[in-house]
């Protein structure tokens, strides 16, 4: 039986993010609770509706016949980061007060990157670092003028 809204293409795809946890209760509470997402399926994995993009949360483990020479693990340094989320959002001042009164750990506040942007990173509970951004009046007139 396919659970609504489960990301299973009839056609075409869907993008997903996986992401290792070392707690799918405390990573689904994070991204249910915090960010808003709708949970689809609740354990094993645990997969969440987030605006117009999935989340997979799953616990480590590995290798298996399909990736025969790899180990999922949670980050063991948050200061060293490969990939992270990156949020685009109407209102960041909104999100980050909103965000941060319901537990969000921020690095900073939002901060003005140069005219383009602004945006804070924050972590969740393994630490995986999120970008939240908002175009700035420079981001706009760039891509305005690359749109002809």
């Amino acid at each position: 039986m396919a659970l609504p809204d489960a990301p299973l293409p009839s056609e075409g795809l869907f993008v997903t993010h996986f992401l290792t946890v070392a707690d799918q209760a405390i990573s689904r509470a994070f991204y249910e609770g915090v960010l808003g997402g709708k949970v689809v399926a609740a354990k094993n994995p645990t997969m969440i509706k987030l605006a117009n993009s999935w989340i997979i949360l799953n616990e480590g483990g590995g290798p298996t016949p399909d990736k025969p020479n790899t180990v999922l693990e949670p980050p063991q340094n948050p200061d060293r980061v490969n990939s992270f989320l990156n949020l685009r959002v109407a209102d960041i001042q909104s999100c980050y007060d909103d965000w941060k009164a319901k537990g969000a750990r921020f690095l900073t506040e939002p901060l003005d990157n140069h005219g383009w942007e602004l945006r804070c990173y924050m972590q969740d509970p393994d630490g995986y670092i999120i970008e939240v951004g908002q175009a700035a009046k420079k981001m706009f007139d760039f891509i305005d003028a690359y749109a002809d």
